[in-house]
């Protein structure tokens, strides 16, 4: 704190915002730079806010409650950094915890009045916690009357984040039971949700019924039709609505060609798609970002490197997001070595990855076998300050739990649990000769394979193939 005094540089409210937002992803660093600008009275209500952001970001919910006390106690407004921790303790997957924040706002002189049950809701429901939110908005039905406002954010939940049709059905049939009608908003959701499945029938069928009652369907509506019907191979019925669309009013924007691009990448039609990116950019459409993500699919290496080239040269990334698809496809591929590669590419491309970038690395070089590595970045992840995830302990420390992948190529008992290692499998295949091990169980821990007689209660342990050949007798239990 004391160099920064000394620098010269005079801190201002823009600045002190400006360089906690750059140093989001190192809360510690953020918080210096918060402190320094508070000691110079450059803290007001919106970079309290911007820190108490940061500090959820990374779970510190404690540190983030004594800077709205602060708040509170200098009389400044409390109530968006409050729907902020709402928001955060939602993205942390503690509903529990965003629920009991909204009923401590009057703890802090202020009405839980509907802008904050809105916000309740729509937190829990944007991070996967619908069935919380149906329930909160249902206790509270006498103090925040329902009405189709608030059905709507629980179907967009079942609909769009968890994409549920089952459950979203029997939301739509409740609305009938309490007397509220469905509007334009309600039909969006459910035929979002009708064509996300493939349902073409259904989004046609509910599409049809919105315009009877009145409805005029919107972009999003249309975008949902050309999806399900370019998902379903209905290509020249696809782009009758979009001249179905112009007829209303409506121009095709990026988000329409992209729902005709995204089904046939995935459908590995890649010279379809390129020709709807050809007419996309004669209609004078740019690309997006979801463009460039679409195709992906479908792509070794090479071409991975390619796409990610042509999103930087368009100022489109790559960003976050981005690296976390390709992540999931190389490991989902049984390709760890193109996922390392890949995250090697991350730095090159400028981007830091973040918990779920190191989760999902950490998590995939485990369940593919490559426990030396996986806990390397498990220990890099954690020098960062990352937060430890306990599903991540579990697969580093029990490996022998999770052997789908080794199954897959071809481990020779079949559902016994066990754990083989590619440079030891040698050893295990001389000792089965040598020794005639009918009833033996192999497994690895920590670099030496073990080998557990269960008809003659023996046991060896080796630590590298050369020890096959050194060792001739095993040790009694």
């Amino acid at each position: 704190m004391a160099s920064l005094d000394e620098s010269g540089i005079k801190a201002t409210p823009g600045l002190v915002c400006s360089v906690i937002w750059t140093l989001r992803e190192e809360w510690r660093l953020a918080f210096l730079a918060f402190k320094w600008g508070d000691k110079w009275g450059c803290s007001g209500e919106s970079t309290y806010e911007l820190m108490i952001w940061v500090l959820g970001n990374h779970g510190k919910f404690n540190m983030a409650w004594c800077l709205i006390r602060d708040l509170y106690r200098s009389s400044m407004d409390t109530r968006r950094a409050m729907f902020i921790m709402i928001d955060r303790y939602a993205a942390a997957g503690d509903p529990c915890k965003s629920i009991q924040t909204f009923h401590t706002m009057g703890k802090f002189r202020m009405t839980p009045d509907e802008e904050a049950f809105s916000t309740l809701i729509k937190a829990l429901c944007r991070y996967g916690n619908v069935e919380e939110a149906e329930e909160v908005m249902l206790v509270n039905k006498k103090l925040f009357p329902l009405d189709a406002d608030g059905f709507n954010i629980i179907l967009n939940g079942w609909c769009n984040v968890l994409v549920d049709v089952v459950e979203a059905k029997r939301v739509w049939r409740e609305m009938s039971n309490y007397c509220i009608i469905p509007n334009a908003t309600s039909y969006t959701h459910m035929i979002s949700c009708f064509s996300k499945l493939g349902n073409l029938f259904d989004s046609l069928r509910l599409y049809d019924e919105m315009k009877k009652r009145g409805w005029d369907p919107g972009i999003e509506v249309y975008n949902s039709l050309v999806y399900v019907l370019a998902r379903e191979n209905c290509l020249n019925e696809a782009y009758n609505i979009l001249k179905k669309m112009r007829k209303s009013g409506l121009q095709p924007n990026s988000a329409t060609y992209n729902a005709i691009i995204c089904p046939l990448c995935e459908a590995e039609k890649v010279e379809e798609a390129r020709n709807i990116l050809s007419t996309m950019k004669e209609e004078n459409l740019s690309p997006t970002v979801e463009t460039y993500h679409a195709f992906l699919h479908g792509v070794d290496f090479e071409g991975t490197l390619e796409i990610l080239n042509h999103m930087k040269a368009a100022a489109l990334g790559p960003i976050g997001d981005t690296f976390l698809f390709i992540l999931s496809k190389f490991f989902k591929a049984e390709q760890p070595e193109h996922a390392l590669k890949i995250w090697a590419e991350m730095k090159h491309f400028e981007v830091l990855p973040d918990s779920s970038h190191y989760i999902m690395l950490v998590e995939g070089l485990a369940k593919s076998g490559w426990l030396v590595k996986a806990r390397e970045y498990y220990d890099e992840m954690r020098s960062c300050g990352i937060l430890d995830e306990p599903k991540l302990k579990e697969l580093l420390e029990e490996p022998k739990k999770h052997t789908g992948h080794m199954r897959q190529r071809g481990c020779p008992f079949g559902d016994t649990d066990c754990f083989l290692h590619e440079n030891l499998l040698i050893a295990y295949l001389k000792l089965m000769l040598s020794k005639r091990d009918t009833g033996a169980i192999l497994w690895m821990c920590r670099g030496e394979l073990t080998l557990v007689n269960l008809w003659f209660g023996t046991r060896m342990t080796i630590s590298s193939t050369d020890d096959v050949g050194r060792s001739s007798s095993t040790k009694s239990w």
